[in-house]
């Protein structure tokens, strides 16, 4: 480790989900979780921003939940991290209400973390 990277550094940099050559980069619930969990309240589009998921811009995946299903703007494989933490009680979601079918928009924490 260089002297200038700290180690809290050092893991901050290992927490993202950073890109492999050649391939699109992944992200995973915890991490998803753990970002989402940090914030009031995170837009669908700052996911994809964070995590640097590539996908086509208007691409919209089914997530299946207790109230029925709803499409997310994320690739298939972050939809359902997405999806989890939904079912879980772990985050709730901000619904675009004006098609007939219901989209998130946002997502916010549902319970407090829990700080040690």
């Amino acid at each position: 480790m260089p002297a200038s990277a700290t180690p809290v550094a050092a893991i901050e940099a290992d927490e993202q989900c950073s890109p492999t050559p050649g391939r699109r980069p992944n992200c995973t619930l915890a991490q998803m979780r753990r970002f989402i969990k940090s914030r009031p309240y995170v837009p669908v589009h700052e996911l994809r921003r964070r995590f640097e998921i590539e996908g086509i811009e208007d691409e919209v995946s089914p997530v299946a939940t207790e109230h029925g299903t709803i499409y997310v703007g994320l690739p298939p494989e972050q939809a359902q991290f997405l999806g989890d933490l939904i079912r879980s009680g772990d985050v709730g979601c901000e619904m675009l209400l004006d098609p007939d079918s219901p989209g998130v928009i946002g997502v916010f924490p549902m319970r407090p973390v829990a700080r040690q």
